[in-house]
């Protein structure tokens, strides 16, 4: 059975970059362009195998989308990586105490970013 991910990033290039490498692994690809997107995206699509999200986007960030997320119980289980070109220790904890599985930092290696997908969801 193929995975279904939802990619949540405010750059297309970005969100094209991971759609490819999903996709090119057999995972479906579902994308967002920032977190209000991601939320509305994940009320209209069957819960998502995980979820990548990026942090520094308008409207709502990747901070303040983990936390909608995981305010839903029928999400609370979904694996979610932080997929961002930021570094910092007290933002990785920021977003692992939000609820966050990984974190990964851009630019990424596809099949890094694949093998991550797999080992989250089991």
């Amino acid at each position: 059975m193929s995975l279904h991910v939802l990619a949540v990033d405010d750059s297309r290039t970005m969100r094209d970059m991971v759609r490819l490498a999903l996709t090119s692994a057999g995972i479906e690809a579902h994308l967002a362009e920032d977190g209000v997107h991601g939320l509305e995206v994940l009320d209209e699509m069957t819960p998502p195998d995980a979820i990548i999200t990026d942090i520094n986007m308008p409207r709502l960030d990747g901070f303040g989308f983990i936390d909608a997320v995981r305010a839903r119980e029928e999400f609370r289980s979904i694996p979610i990586l932080v997929l961002t070109t930021e570094s910092a220790e007290d933002m990785k904890n920021r977003a692992r105490n939000a609820g966050a599985t990984g974190w990964i930092v851009k630019p990424f290696d596809p099949a890094k970013l694949v093998k991550a997908l797999k080992m989250v969801t089991g």
